[in-house]
């Protein structure tokens, strides 16, 4: 077995050249960006977390691991197996354990923002396509049925599709060691499976969802709010399963990518797609007047013109924006180690040996568990606001549907937040230096509280001018249910961006099985809570309040358990301790 010694002074997370932003500049992006959201959950972000929202390594940072691959010996053969080790000289090396984040990158504060905004920008992309939809089928239809249909349709396919959010954090490492190993061909391989098996089971989620799509809409709440919002709800579904194929390729093209270090082309394809989306909205919903119809077939259409993007840069038809693939990748490194042979990845119809994807699959359970439990309970409660009866439960639906599009985007801005203490906390830990994770945990934090009080005052303002009522729709019954949640949203700002600047400390600790019990704990508790306050004289109207205030007892015990964590004497950050840990003295 072929050993190769890696300084571990190079270990470091790539940051994004962002150095001259600041906090300002990224408030000014949540600013720009209140007035949109999604309902889908993204399936190249939320649905991959941890590993995908990670920003990846630049080409720069990873100069140092592709030379020592592409010098590796020429008797180094693909299938040989290669240990990565670090230098016994550095570990012993006190600087190289104690260097610090601030002496590198300027400050921490620094670091966190060079990261968050660069993820902030990835994470925004993907859920303006969906609230496009939703703003324009609730301004231009005549019903309130309308965006309750689609509301639960959503909500459906936000499930479904994630289920299958794996692609992305499976493909990226798979595809990155091969590249690190000197095997070229193998990364090539690896990406055409991924393409393969990702067109394959989105051909069978489109099956599953048409055949079952009268008893999966019931679920949702679909057939309490009447036949007008069940019709609405399966036109829309109807339509939008035939973008799974495209959906589940996008994860995984967005995944091989990511393995090439490549970040910038799934961001410029999935703008040209939500351009073309709204566009297909103004002519459809607008002028055509199809409702949810004509917003599922303009996200469809949307999906399937990104993923055929995708598949043309792979293919080399189109060049890339880094050019590593794509039709400009003549002088790549890749291109060049496959001497001749062309940088092409095109799906193919073989599936990787269990054993090269056993330890990802493994190590992913508890999260892919964690986040099965997170959007179950997202999806009940769709499905419970709809619980008014038919007369009501149009208006709820439609008000909820409003409601989680602003809470969705509120979430996935403070994501920003987790994406960038993952890297930075990892960073630290990596070089057994607890009082730098202290240090990135105390900044993320002060960042999240400033955050989650912008957010709510944007919120607020949106509220108290009507804005967030008016640019959704013109219904007088769903802005009556709106303005019931509203004030719960608002003040949980807040608590929101903290829960999630805690999520990724803990996910930077590896901390994935206690996450995962957390997360159970949560939404026991948030059960527990809407079932007390069912079970009090409350009338029906008060539903949908019930619903919300159940989502906000869950993000409340996330934060407790996430912060018992962090503060854990015995824990991976240790917060409260002040100094140098025993670790560090050394």
């Amino acid at each position: 077995m072929r050993r190769i010694f890696i300084d571990s002074r190079d270990r470091r997370p790539s940051l994004l050249s962002f150095s001259t932003l600041r906090l300002p500049i990224l408030i000014a992006l949540l600013a720009s960006s209140t007035g949109f959201c999604d309902s889908l959950v993204p399936t190249t972000s939320v649905l991959s977390r941890p590993l995908a929202t990670l920003v990846p390594p630049t080409r720069h940072s990873a100069m140092p691991f592709l030379k020592l691959s592409r010098q590796a010996p020429d008797d180094v053969e693909a299938g040989e197996q290669t240990q990565l080790l670090p230098s016994k000289t550095n570990i012993d090396d006190p600087t190289a354990q104690k260097r610090s984040v601030s002496k590198e990158y300027g400050s921490t504060g620094e670091a966190v923002l060079d990261l968050a905004i660069p993820a902030l920008g990835a994470l925004l992309i993907d859920p303006i396509m969906t609230l496009i939809d939703t703003a324009f089928v609730g301004r231009f239809s005549d019903t309130p049925d309308a965006l309750a249909g689609m509301g639960s349709a959503a909500a459906l396919l936000t499930f479904s599709f994630y289920l299958f959010g794996f692609l992305t954090k499976v493909t990226t490492p798979l595809v990155s060691s091969k590249r690190a190993a000197g095997n070229e061909a193998g990364a090539v391989a690896i990406g055409g499976q991924a393409l393969s098996l990702a067109l394959g089971m989105g051909c069978m989620l489109t099956l599953v969802l048409l055949a079952f799509q009268d008893n999966l809409l019931g679920i949702m709440g679909a057939v309490n709010a009447g036949p007008e919002t069940l019709g609405y709800a399966k036109d829309f579904l109807i339509v939008r399963t035939f973008a799974a194929p495209a959906v589940l390729c996008i994860s995984a093209s967005t995944g091989i990518l990511r393995g090439y270090l490549d970040t910038k082309t799934p961001i410029v394809i999935l703008v040209a797609a939500n351009l073309i989306n709204f566009a297909l909205d103004v002519v459809l919903i607008v002028f055509g007047h199809m409702g949810p119809m004509g917003a599922a077939i303009a996200t469809t259409s949307a999906e399937w013109i990104g993923a055929l993007l995708f598949l043309f840069v792979l293919a080399g038809r189109l060049p890339s924006a880094a050019g590593e693939l794509g039709s400009n990748h003549k002088d790549s490194n890749a291109a060049k180690a496959l001497q001749g042979d062309s940088l092409a990845i095109l799906p193919s119809f073989s599936i990787p040996p269990w054993e090269e994807i056993e330890p990802l699959v493994t190590a992913s359970s508890s999260v892919f568990m964690r986040s099965l439990v997170l959007q179950a309970a997202l999806s009940s409660a769709a499905a419970l606001a709809a619980r008014n009866g038919d007369a009501d439960a149009a208006a709820s639906l439609g008000a909820h549907q409003i409601g989680i599009q602003l809470w969705l985007l509120c979430s996935f801005i403070s994501d920003a937040l987790a994406a960038a203490s993952q890297g930075l906390v990892a960073d630290a830990l990596g070089r057994d230096s607890k009082s730098d994770a202290r240090e990135v945990a105390k900044t993320v934090f002060g960042y999240s509280l400033g955050l989650g009080l912008t957010l709510g005052s944007l919120l607020y303002i949106g509220s108290a001018s009507n804005f967030l009522f008016t640019i959704f729709t013109q219904d007088a019954s769903i802005q009556q249910e709106l303005g019931r949640i509203l004030p719960l949203i608002i003040f949980s700002q807040p608590l929101n961006s903290y829960v999630f600047a805690a999520d990724g400390v803990i996910e930077g600790a590896a901390e994935f099985t206690f996450q995962a019990q957390s997360m159970f704990v949560s939404v026991a508790a948030a059960l527990a809570v809407y079932m007390s306050l069912m079970g009090m004289d409350y009338s029906n109207g008060d539903t949908l309040v019930q619903v919300w205030t159940a989502l906000i007892v869950l993000q409340l015990f996330r934060g407790i358990t996430a912060s018992w964590k962090i503060a854990q004497k015995a824990g991976p950050i240790d917060i409260l301790t002040a100094g140098t840990s025993s670790t560090e003295s050394r």
